[in-house]
């Protein structure tokens, strides 16, 4: 068996949609092998008081509430153990963290550990995420009702960079924002289907022309879908 390199702690109010997508296709079959393990810590265990609250209304007044620093601050010791992982790293996921790239997954190969922590509510307070050095992450422009979807966003992202978690390794080095382009248009079989053919190009089976054609089309792409990465 495998000895796990790579471990991600997930820190929630609903640890029940864990694994889930995580446990199908290629990042599930790594997490039985063993590529990556995942824990999930239900924050609602360390709340206060008998109906276990983990938040509190804003200090300044407004909707909402905001997570607990004492009751997320308890659920990230228990995430690190007594001893901790020297190589790791506490994420939050958050529509104000920095914008989740690729080349920011790639970054995060470089820790053994990722803590994710999931908000919930109108947010977290400040004190708790500035105490870890947490580094807040968003996947988009847009507000979820917590961070689970996020974090799940995010850990496929990242494990499937893992080595040996694709079955060709290949895959990865011509995808979308590897070269900072968006990928060129994809064909199989049928060669000809309702009348349209697949570009003659490649059929030919001059892997130069076949080079300079992808990278002309991706350029294409990239500028109509994705002006902003030029």
């Amino acid at each position: 068996m495998n000895k796990t390199k790579f471990s991600a702690k997930v820190i929630t109010l609903y640890p029940e949609l864990f694994p889930g997508p995580l446990s199908a296709s290629v990042t599930g079959r790594a997490l039985k092998k063993r590529i990556w393990e995942l824990e999930v810590i239900n924050l609602r265990q360390y709340g206060r008081g008998i109906h276990k609250q983990v938040d509190g209304k804003p200090i300044s007044g407004g909707p909402g509430m905001i997570l607990r620093p004492d009751v997320l601050d308890e659920a990230i010791l228990r995430a690190q153990g007594s001893i901790g992982c020297k190589n790791s790293l506490i994420v939050c996921m958050s529509p104000k963290g920095s914008p989740l790239t690729q080349n920011l997954a790639k970054n995060l190969l470089q820790y053994n550990e990722l803590i994710v922590v999931c908000g919930r509510f109108e947010g977290i307070d400040q004190r708790v995420i500035e105490k870890h050095k947490m580094k807040e992450i968003s996947i988009g422009d847009f507000i979820l009702t917590g961070g689970e979807l996020g974090a799940m966003v995010l850990l496929d992202t990242v494990v499937r960079l893992l080595p040996g978690t694709l079955g060709n390794a290949q895959s990865i080095l011509t995808e979308s924002f590897t070269d900072g382009l968006l990928e060129a248009p994809q064909f199989t079989k049928p060669i000809d289907w309702n009348g349209v053919r697949v570009p003659e190009i490649l059929l030919t089976g001059d892997h130069q022309k076949i080079l300079d054609w992808r990278t002309k089309t991706s350029e294409q792409v990239t500028r109509t879908n994705r002006p902003d990465l030029f």
